[in-house]
């Protein structure tokens, strides 16, 4: 008792030190975890000495990596001492030293640490699915693995069941009948596997290795089973000895095969003499024991009490002596055989001899699962965690006790059956339509919808309520437990009927080769094709594992969703699956992105799901790899060996659509890269055997589309022949290209024999370039595009992406051990993906999941790639059109105060010329400011490797934005300088005017002075003089004439030749104003004069039914002539010269002109009403502006208007000098009257610039891009239902854009926001008060300093307000006696304080009467932007660049093109479709309606500059807005342009249930 006490204590000890020279002290207890392993860490070494700290680390990683050389790495060695020093003499001491053998000072200290027991010192730090992991790469190294494992610490015996419950094996069975071999293929998980056992056993000290010997046995190149002469052995052997090996030794069915049936190979290492319990256990199960010993003498009594025992047992024995040289002597299945002087194939010969004959008699058989039942030791499984799991999972396999696999999915998981496969249909059928296109649109969309009422209604199977249960109540721990059960379980269930599907569908697919290879295209080859299909579909019945539970629950997510109801679930609720699988996903779980069966993706399922990845992580960075290449190309097995991850590998099946696992960057590696995860994207196998046929060109070319697409990075899996992988890979990129986006790509020469062959290799990638540049050529043919070569499609270097790869196997499977060239390319392989990755930014997972969805729904639209829609790229565009708005916006506000500073001094007569440069500097600082917050926006937002694309176009575009604004408000203040310059002489008459009226004010009010005070006489007094000297200025002026434009035109209406009773029919009418909205011209037109009949016939028919595009042209030719002629007067000098008839006449004649230069191009005529018509509604439109302009000329120049308004002025001026008061006074008074003028117009520009921009920034309508302000405009619009309003935003809408703004702004100021705009009113009054009142102080203190006059203060003061006040020059002359400055500021102080207080009840309407106006101010800014329609629909470009070139124009969401009077070509049908849905479907339109040539609507871009001008995507849903709306004014609609909603052109029924209040809702889906 007391030496095992002390034995623990040493083992104890010793175990210790081991853990800590490898660094897993700590790792006792705390256990590794997959997840340690499951990311991206720095590169393995190779071929360097390791340390021993790194020891453990590096052999796991290697294992991971398939790397049979893991168990031999080379432990770096301190160097001994003095190794390196000085050569020194040697002497005969040294010689006697180097003789004796005692001596080993150069030796370590410890020996190195013996492969196995890092193996399983790893082994016993990790946790139970790590073990699992290392157990089954262990299993695929061809290496024996642990059966029977003694505990480090307590020494108890432990059986880890569950390590090998995801191995498989597979192997052929050979049988001899009647001379003839059967061969018979198995393949089944590993625990379930029933084989003969024959265990190894060693008595005592041995002189040769059991274990090599028994390596002889089963794979004579490899070595299965640790041994003492492997590289690395030492003596000090420490966690192996008591440890129970076992291996599986599996034929090929060849005639070499060792043996002709699967055998279980069992190594107990160590003593069996000291190892009792693990010996008992073994000899029990064993089915052949063999038994190594020295000798069989019986002086080893221990020895002889085994042999006898195993002697007297039934079962058969193998007694190997050692050194005994005898033949093999056997009898009743007990041999003995000697081995002395005997080669080890001789031995290896004899003995499997023995062993094939005691097997082919009757024999017990060994079944791992069996181990469970053994007494005396403890299994891994019953731990309570894992027996949790397992009970959770057996429910569920319960449920599927006795059922045909077939019939699985079909009862239990009907949502992703054939119920899913139609909706997916239906889906991709919206994309073909044809005939009455929404109407079938909205037919399908009933049908989709009633499929997915049908899942809801499915949806609650008992499996999957199980299911969901326990993902939803089991413990992290047991819930991983529970998935891995699963797996396990499900496997097992469908592994007999796999195995026999895939050896007949191997059988059908080699006679298809066969008759393909000869050519045979008789009907033998297609009866053996369909065959071979039937049994591709029993082989996808037969496929079931959890991947398909996830599927289901995907499913029922989608159904759900999409009808936002509950069914009978209620103990579940299918709001949470996305989260559940999103711990899934995190934890490293591959998730399914499409869905193969399908060929769909589930966008609402993956959206949902990503979202909660994007919750729980955050909207990490992630680098996207996707992987394609050919069935059973080795692409899984790579992934696996190069990341750990998880993807199923098997032989006869591959992965079947396109699954997603994430890696995370380890933090060691984090600083190299620009994202925390790599997302994997491994896809079923291009030309995949399962959908052989019609339809694998197509689904290569979706599939490989998709995952190009996504992948920043592509990985192409080459297996042998390339050529048909290489077209589908090439187009992929060339359609990337097309819409701009481009990822890089790897190519990867997979099986290649002779990997050192360096020319071997340089042909092979000139080969490979020559290929990938006539694939290019071919595949440019087909996408339409000019592309010579592959270089011309994607960035590729042939010397560095591409690279070769060893066979995976060394050797013939299934013996074969993994190559370590494989794991050595697999390494190099990651580190130039790695190397590549470290140059991308990658993207956000948000960006991924819209690029899904974006790819997704380009290729539903099959051949127009062209339509794809980057939703992410839109979304990072639109929030630059924000920021544009924003830095446009501030140097707008700053060049509107420049602005108006100039041109008060300019008012005040300080400035006469305006400088580019002093412009320029003054704005410099704010455009500078705007140039820092571009820099920092384009370098740090989150998306700037997106924004990138667009940096220089708008870093141009705020130049050419600074530079426009600069010259623009250069040539509006010199036109004020311009029109100042004929009013010079005007302005010198009113100094004139001022000094005399001032001075004649002043003399009559001395001679008046103290002879009356009463008010009214004043008042006499001054009015009878005031007519006479006003008589007096102005005997030589004539006065300005009003102008009365209605006898104005009608004259030069006359003078055109126009009669009377058309011009009055039309005004009394009214029926000009409507000109430009008309909903039909069709009583305008007649037929021209000398026509032949034919050519009135087609007129006759026209002006019955004017065709849509004609309605256009003549509404389109309204709107030129409009904004022509505006302009036109717009630029005559009414307001500086006054209005002249000649403006008019020449507006008149040119309108004249062009209505017969329209007409000349057309078929028909138009009457003289339209020209009349025409002519008035223009004039209507410029009678405002003239009537301004002139009386604002006659306000300024009218000498006797001017002193007319001057009269109470002087007024008050003469009253003051009668009451006695001094020249102060009288100055202060009269200043403060002009200031009060001058302080409101001041403060009323200030306050229109102030709440322009207090209104850009918090009103929702204003304050983000064009697209915001659109939505706000409809909102409006429905909000009142004005149908009026609809035509004017159909027919313009930047005319109801400005409306509405001016609408808006009126209700913010005066209604909503009157409070607040009354404030920022006042504080502007407060602020020029201040400014006033420090110019005040500021002037007389310097004429208090110099001892100046009222002149130099006058002049001063008036400096002072320069840029902030007009303030007219008032004569010193009369006020020449002040002299007390500081009693003349107090005055005016008096005065100013009087004046503050009235102004601050000042009416916000004021600002009408002055230049800036806030709605002015904001359509500036708001609608300076693109106005382009849709050739279809007429839809607003929602671009907020006016010149956006050479983006597309583009709108989120077109409307049915009938809403703008189209219909359908010779009949009276108007037209109901979206131009979206027209995209999608299979129909052609005319571009012009005397087109004779129509155009496919998919090819749209092909009809003209108009169309291809535009980016329209087959969206799959449309704005309810616009369906409410041609329902809601359905009859409107039909009255306005004489057409019908019927025939092709019907309402759906379905657009009639919407409501006012969803259409506005709709409208969210905008921005």
């Amino acid at each position: 008792m007391y030496e095992e006490i002390n034995r623990k204590k040493k083992h104890l000890t010793e175990t210790e030190t081991l853990l800590s020279r490898l660094h897993l002290q700590d790792k006792y207890e705390q256990k590794l975890t997959p997840a340690a392993f499951l990311k991206i860490s720095p590169p393995v070494k190779q071929h360097h000495d390791t340390s021993e700290k790194d020891l453990a680390h590096t052999f796991l990683q290697r294992l991971m990596m398939l790397d049979y050389r893991a168990r031999y790495i080379p432990v770096k060695q301190d160097s001994p001492e003095g190794s390196h020093s000085e050569p020194q003499k040697i002497d005969d001491d040294d010689f006697d030293d180097f003789l004796s053998t005692s001596v080993d000072s150069d030796q370590p200290k410890h020996p190195h640490v013996h492969p196995m027991d890092i193996q399983m010192a790893v082994y016993h730090c990790s946790d139970s699915f790590l073990k699992q992991n290392m157990i089954t790469k262990l299993s695929q190294c061809q290496y024996a693995l642990p059966l029977l494992v003694p505990d480090p610490v307590s020494m108890d015996i432990e059986c880890p069941l569950w390590t090998f419950r995801q191995i498989k094996k597979s192997w052929k069975k050979t049988q001899t009948r009647d001379d003839s071999n059967t061969v018979t293929m198995k393949s089944m998980p590993i625990y379930r596997a029933e084989t003969p056992m024959v265990s190894f056993f060693r008595l005592g000290s041995l002189s040769l290795s059991k274990s090599q010997l028994m390596n002889t046995l089963i794979n004579e190149r490899h070595s299965t089973f640790f041994h003492r002469n492997c590289p690395g052995s030492t003596k000090s052997r420490h966690l192996m000895d008591g440890v129970a090996e076992i291996a599986w030794y599996c034929p090929a069915g060849k005639p070499n095969d060792a043996f002709t049936d699967c055998i279980t190979f069992c190594n107990l290492h160590g003593d069996a003499l000291m190892i009792e319990k693990q010996r008992e256990i073994l000899m029990e199960n064993s089915s052949v024991n063999v038994v190594l010993l020295p000798t069989l003498e019986r002086s080893d009594k221990s020895a002889n009490a085994v042999i006898s025992a195993l002697f007297k047992s039934p079962k058969p024995l193998i007694c190997l002596i050692v050194d005994n040289d005898c033949g093999v002597v056997g009898k009743q299945g007990k041999y003995k055989m000697g081995l002395k002087d005997k080669s080890q194939s001789d031995v290896c010969k004899e003995l499997k001899g023995i062993i094939e004959k005691i097997l082919s008699g009757p024999h017990t058989s060994f079944q791992l699962e069996t181990m469970a039942e053994v007494s005396g030791i403890r299994v891994d499984e019953d731990d309570t965690v894992c027996q949790e799991g397992k009970s959770a999972a057996m429910k569920i396999v319960n449920v599927l006790k006795g059922m045909d696999v077939s019939g699985i999915k079909d009862k239990y998981l009907p949502c992703q059956g054939q119920l899913w496969h139609d909706w997916c249909k239906i889906n991709k059928e919206q994309y073909h339509l044809k005939g009455k296109l929404e109407k079938e649109k909205c037919k399908k969309q009933q049908e989709m919808r009633k499929i997915r009422e049908d899942q809801c209604s499915a949806s609650c199977s008992e499996l999957m309520k199980l299911f969901i249960e326990s993902l939803s109540s089991l413990s992290p721990k047991e819930k991983q437990y529970f998935l891995k059960w699963i797996q396990i379980l499900l496997d097992a269930l469908s592994t007999d009927d796999l195995s026999s599907i895939l050896q007949k569908y191997d059988e059908k697919w080699s006679e298809v080769l066969d008759l393909k290879k000869k050519h045979d295209k008789s009907d033998w080859l297609t009866s053996k094709q369909t065959e071979l299909e039937e049994i591709s579909e029993k082989l996808q019945s037969a496929t079931f594992g959890l991947e398909h539970i996830f599927r289901e629950i995907g499913q029922i997510y989608e159904a759900h969703k999409s009808l936002q109801e509950q069914t009978e679930m209620e103990e579940t609720d299918w709001s949470k699956y996305p989260e559940l699988a999103a711990e899934l996903m995190i934890s490293g779980h591959p998730m399914e992105l499409m869905d193969g069966d399908a060929g769909h993706v589930p966008l609402t399922w993956i959206s949902s799901l990503l979202d909660e990845v994007i919750k729980k992580l955050g909207d990490q960075r992630v680098f996207v790899l996707s992987v394609l290449g050919i069935q059973s190309s080795g692409k899984s097995t790579m992934l696996n060996a190069m990341f750990g991850l998880q993807f199923a590998v098997s032989a006869g099946r591959c992965t079947k659509g396109a699954f997603m696992q994430l890696v995370k960057v380890s933090e060691e590696m984090k600083k190299d890269f620009k994202f925390d995860y790599v997302l994997v994207v491994d896809t079923e196998g291009l030309r995949a055997l399962e959908l052989a046929g019609n339809t694998t060109l197509h689904h290569d070319n979706e599939l490989a589309t998709f995952v190009v697409g996504l992948g920043n990075m592509t990985l192409i899996n080459i297996f042998g022949e390339m050529e048909d992988v290489l077209q589908i890979v090439v187009q992929a990129f060339m359609r990337m290209k097309k819409v701009k986006l481009s990822p890089s790509c790897v190519f990867v020469h997979q099986n290649v024999s002779d990997i050192g062959a360096a020319e071997k290799n340089m042909d092979g990638k000139r080969r490979l370039q020559e290929k990938l540049d006539q694939m290019a050529k071919l595949a440019a043919k087909e996408e339409g595009c000019d592309v010579e070569c592959f270089n011309d499609v994607i960035s590729f270097d042939v010397q560095k992406d591409v690279k070769y790869f060893a066979q995976l196997w060394e050797g013939s499977p299934p013996m074969a051990p993994p190559n370590p060239s494989y794991s050595e390319s697999v390494q190099d392989l990651k580190n130039i993906i790695l190397s590549k990755a470290s140059q991308s930014a990658g993207m956000t997972l948000s960006q991924f999941k819209s690029n899904i969805k974006d790819l997704w729904d380009a290729l539903l639209n099959e051949n127009t790639f062209l339509c794809f829609k980057n939703t992410h790229e839109i979304a990072v565009y639109r929030k630059l059109e924000v920021q544009y708005g924003n830095w446009t916006w501030t140097l707008r506000s700053n060049m509107l105060t420049i602005e108006d500073q100039l041109h008060t001094r300019i008012e005040n007569g300080t400035l006469d010329k305006i400088e580019l440069s002093y412009l320029l500097k003054e704005m410099s600082k704010t455009y500078e400011e705007i140039k820092k917050e571009m820099t920092m926006f384009f370098d740090d937002d989150r998306d700037k490797e997106m924004l990138v694309q667009w940096r220089g176009r708008f870093e141009n575009r705020i130049k050419e934005f600074h530079d426009e604004q600069v010259r623009g408000v250069k040539r509006k203040l010199d036109e004020v300088i311009q029109q100042k310059k004929p009013c010079k002489n005007m302005d010198d008459k009113k100094t004139e005017f001022e000094n005399k009226l001032l001075q004649k004010s002043k003399e009559l009010a001395h001679q008046l002075k103290n002879k009356t005070k009463d008010e009214k006489e004043l008042n006499k007094q001054f009015n009878s003089v005031w007519s006479v000297w006003v008589n007096e200025f102005t005997k030589d002026i004539k006065p300005i004439e009003d102008i009365n434009l209605e006898k104005e035109l009608l004259t030069i209406l006359q003078d055109l030749g126009i009669e009377c009773a058309l011009i009055h029919d039309s005004k009394t009418s009214g029926r000009y104003k409507n000109i430009p909205s008309t909903g039909d011209y069709y009583h305008y037109v007649t037929s021209k004069k000398n026509q032949n009949i034919v050519i009135q016939a087609a007129v006759n028919y026209l002006r019955l039914s004017l065709p849509h595009e004609e309605q256009q042209q003549i509404r389109s030719f309204i709107d030129d002539v409009e904004q022509q002629s505006l302009c036109n007067i717009k630029s005559k000098p009414v307001a500086t010269r006054g209005y002249s008839q000649t403006f008019l006449q020449e507006v008149a004649k040119n309108v004249k002109e062009k209505v017969k230069e329209f007409e000349s191009k057309r078929k028909y005529a138009l009457k003289k009403e339209f020209t009349v018509d025409l002519l008035l509604y223009v004039f209507d439109k410029a009678r405002s502006w003239i009537s301004e302009s002139h009386n604002r000329f006659k306000k300024n120049n009218d000498a006797h208007i001017y002193l007319e308004n001057k009269k109470k002025e002087y007024y008050n001026i003469f009253r003051s000098f009668c009451k006695g008061n001094s020249s102060a006074v009288v100055l202060g008074e009269l200043i403060c009257e002009k200031l009060k003028v001058s302080i409101v117009e001041a403060a009323c520009n200030k306050t229109a610039i102030d709440l322009a921009g207090e209104m850009r920034c918090s009103f929702p309508a204003f304050n983000g891009n064009r697209l915001n302000l659109e939505k706000h405009v409809l909102k409006s619009l429905a909000e009142k239902e004005d149908f009026d309003g609809f035509i004017n935003y159909i027919r313009r809408p930047r005319s109801q854009t400005e409306s509405f703004i001016k609408e808006e702004v009126e209700k913010y100021i005066f209604t909503k926001y009157k409070v607040k705009a009354q404030n920022i009113l006042k504080k502007n009054v407060e602020d020029i008060n201040k400014h006033v009142s420090q110019a005040l102080f500021d002037a007389t203190e310097k004429v208090k300093t110099q001892r100046g006059n009222t002149d130099m203060w006058l002049k001063e003061f008036s400096s002072l307000l320069k840029d902030v006040l007009t303030f007219d020059t008032i004569s010193s002359q009369n006020f020449s006696d002040i002299n007390k400055f500081d009693f003349l500021k107090e005055e005016i102080e008096k005065g100013l304080t009087s004046i503050i207080k009235e102004l601050n009840s000042l009416s916000l309407d004021k600002m009408k009467e002055f230049k800036l106006k806030p709605d002015q101010i904001l359509i500036d800014r708001l609608c300076d932007c693109c106005w382009v329609t849709c050739p279809f629909c007429g839809a607003v470009c929602t671009n907020t660049i006016r010149d956006h070139s050479p983006d597309k124009h583009s709108v989120l969401f077109h409307r049915p093109s009938g809403i703008k009077g189209s219909h359908f070509r010779n009949t009276d049908e108007m037209r109901i479709d979206f131009c979206t849905t027209n995209v999608a479907s299979d129909r052609s339109f005319y571009p012009r309606h005397d087109s004779d040539k129509s155009i496919p609507f998919k090819q749209y871009w092909t009809a003209g500059p108009d169309y291809a001008n535009w980016s329209i995507t087959p969206d799959e849903y449309k704005l309810t807005y616009w369906k409410w709306f041609v329902c809601r004014f359905k009859d409107q609609l039909e009255k306005h342009y004489k057409y019908k909603f019927k025939g092709e052109g019907e309402i759906p029924e379905e657009w009639k249930s919407y409501s006012k209040e969803a259409a506005i809702r709709s409208l969210n889906e905008m921005c």
